[in-house]
Order: structure tokens, then sequence, then C-alpha cells
């Protein structure tokens, strides 16, 4: 079940990557202090900083550095962190398949937790859309007009 649902977070993912694409460079890096991330690049590889720290690096126990923004200058740059997040999802997916509910410890702010699986997956998948509407609300304040990127359209 949820590796149908990632296929879904993927669809709404690349339309938003698609629509991006017509984002100008300049537009894509411009910071604005009104989105806590700063851009629309910012956000994007947040949303991948984010994946990597709770599945890969929290669930799966892989060491992971974390380059900072500018290391990603261009939207390929970030559609290639987004393919080695799909590989940490795929391999935790993979290793919890049909075992949602099972606990796992998980380290935050220094305290250790337990999280069911599932509560994990929720997580970060709703995190990814949260961002996704202030890249679409960013993109509307630079003069672009967003594309509807639900997964139901």
């Amino acid at each position: 079940m949820l590796k149908q649902q990632y296929e879904l977070v993927l669809f709404s993912r690349e339309t938003i990557l698609d629509y991006i694409k017509t984002i100008s460079h300049e537009d894509f890096i411009c910071d604005n202090s009104a989105f806590g991330k700063g851009s629309i690049r910012n956000l994007l590889v947040h949303i991948c900083d984010t994946y990597s720290s709770w599945i890969a690096e929290r669930a799966l126990g892989l060491p992971l550095t974390y380059p900072a923004f500018d290391n990603y200058s261009t939207l390929n740059d970030c559609i290639k962190y987004f393919n080695r997040v799909n590989l940490f999802i795929d391999q935790f997916l993979n290793q919890f398949e049909g075992n949602h509910q099972k606990e796992i410890q998980i380290v935050r702010n220094g305290t250790t937790t337990k999280i069911s699986v599932l509560q994990l997956f929720t997580h970060v998948i709703t995190h990814e859309f949260h961002h996704k509407g202030q890249i679409m609300s960013l993109s509307r304040i630079l003069g672009y007009t967003p594309v509807d990127a639900d997964i139901i359209r």
C-alpha cells in the first residue's frame, strides 16, 4: 500500500518539476524572506534533506552529509537529489513491506522515541506536499501561473 501511495507522490512531484522547468534560473534561485527556506531551489533541497534525514539516516541508519543549498545550482541537480531520495524510499519500503505498524526507534533532537513505519512515511510525504504548496505560492509571487499538481485532477 505504501508503495502505491509513493507512486502518487511521484506523479505529483513530476508535475511540479516539469512546471519548475518553465521558471527562469534567476527566479529559481531568487531568495524571498517570506518563505522559510527562501527560494524554490532551497525548498526542493529541503524536501530532499528531510527525506534523507528521516528515512535514510534515522530509519535506515545510513551515514549522510548535507551539502549547502548553493551546491545545487540547477533544477537538474535537485532532480538528481530526488532520484537518490527515491532509492532511500525504495529501500525503506522494501525493508518494512507488510509491517507498516512496526515501531522503530528514532532519535530526534537528542531524544529517542518510537514511531510506526506508517507514521514516519506519512510525516515525510506530508512535509513534501506542504513545501510544494509554498513553491507554488512563491512562483505565483514571481509572476508565474502554477499548475494543478494535486493527486486527483
